[in-house]
């Protein structure tokens, strides 16, 4: 039985809105994943999610995401789409699908259910579509809890699991099948290098599991977490009441810190988008948040404070919509919201080689949030 639907246009809108608030600046755009589930309600589609436990064990599951940078065009696009003789590219919708069905073509058997990888308003939707088309499941949960950037932060690579064979497919239909890495490291930079060279970000058909493998690792009731999220947000602005509070009622976590966006660096590289954002409070504190397309490193005036694999995620204070690293400019109002990571990913032996900021190159002890707060 569905474990949770989306039947209007304002459950899409209010799912979104979770899942930008997990997406901690990352997880693609509120537009494109609306614009996505619109289409599909338009076309008469079930969203719908069920829960793990109804997948039988035997059936052959998958993720399908975009994968690469969220980096806005910095002008070049258009000369670099003439010099490679390209023209407009083809829908997400069919890359997606596309993927999907290549992956199940090459492994000799149809991919039964999708799970999503991570959470995040571009990145959540496309397996539920994708589901919806096909006509097969999507479960409700992911195996990051938030967005993260690569493969290592995801509890597949956390339990051992390997994410190939892996299907890319860009929006001009150029396919490229992953048969196998030597380890999930090198499995992530040929994707991010596939990704760098499809110019605008691939749909990636990854993670082939079994039902049975699926579900120990998968985080659960997460889609349906991300709905009651947005609801809450909504609501409270509807009725006059503060809406991040509402969401962090749901989400459970920490105001960290409130101000104005002074400052924004950023650079797109490696199919990846890193930047730092400064920030200043009224009364003339200073937080630092870096980014590698999620937010995942904090100094609060000048000192390491919450650290990835906990959640850090900018929100404006009158709607409680969430920033991606994307949009959020200088002179941005905020708040700085937090929330406790997964704890496979807090284990001592994941932190420096997959999940704390020491893997992302800051010589910082991570101390988990709810001993800074």
């Amino acid at each position: 039985m569905p474990a949770g639907r989306m039947e209007t246009a304002q459950d899409c809108s209010d799912f979104l809105m979770g899942c930008l608030l997990m997406g901690t600046g990352g997880g693609g755009s509120f537009e494109e994943g609306e614009a996505a589930l619109l289409r599909a309600l338009a076309d008469g589609l079930d969203l719908g999610w069920v829960d793990a436990d109804d997948i039988d064990d035997g059936t052959l599951t998958a993720t399908v995401y975009g994968n690469g940078s969220i980096a806005p065009d910095d002008g070049t696009l258009d000369e670099l789409l003439r010099s490679l003789h390209l023209g407009q590219p083809g829908s997400e919708d069919d890359a997606m699908l596309r993927a999907v069905m290549e992956l199940g073509s090459y492994l000799g058997s149809e991919i039964g259910c999708l799970v999503p990888v991570e959470l995040g308003a571009g990145n959540t939707p496309p397996p539920i579509v994708a589901a919806a088309r096909l006509g097969i499941s999507v479960v409700d949960g992911d195996y990051a809890g938030r967005a993260c950037p690569e493969e290592m932060q995801s509890t597949p690579f956390l339990a051992g699991k390997t994410s190939h064979p892996s299907v890319s497919v860009d929006p001009w239909g150029n396919v490229a099948i992953l048969a196998e890495t030597v380890n999930p490291y090198m499995f992530e930079r040929i994707g991010k290098m596939l990704a760098v060279a499809a110019i605008l970000n691939p749909a990636v058909a990854a993670t082939p599991l079994t039902g049975a493998e699926m579900k120990p690792i998968v985080v659960p009731g997460t889609l349906t977490r991300c709905l009651e999220i947005g609801r809450a947000i909504r609501r409270a602005r509807e009725i006059g009441e503060d809406p991040v509070d509402a969401a962090l009622d749901v989400a459970g976590g920490w105001r960290l810190f409130a101000g104005r966006v002074v400052r924004k660096d950023w650079e797109d590289r490696d199919g990846y988008m890193f930047g730092t954002l400064a920030i200043e409070s009224s009364d003339g504190h200073e937080l630092k948040v870096w980014f590698k397309n999620e937010n995942h490193v904090t100094w609060l005036d000048g000192e390491p404070w919450v650290c990835s694999p906990d959640l850090v995620t900018l929100a404006a204070p009158d709607t409680g919509k969430a920033f991606t690293s994307t949009e959020v400019v200088e002179g941005d109002e905020v708040v700085v919201v937090g929330m406790p990571g997964l704890d496979v990913c807090r284990n001592p032996e994941f932190l420096d080689v997959a999940t704390g900021p020491r893997y992302y190159g800051y010589d910082i002890d991570y101390r988990p949030i709810e001993t800074l707060i």
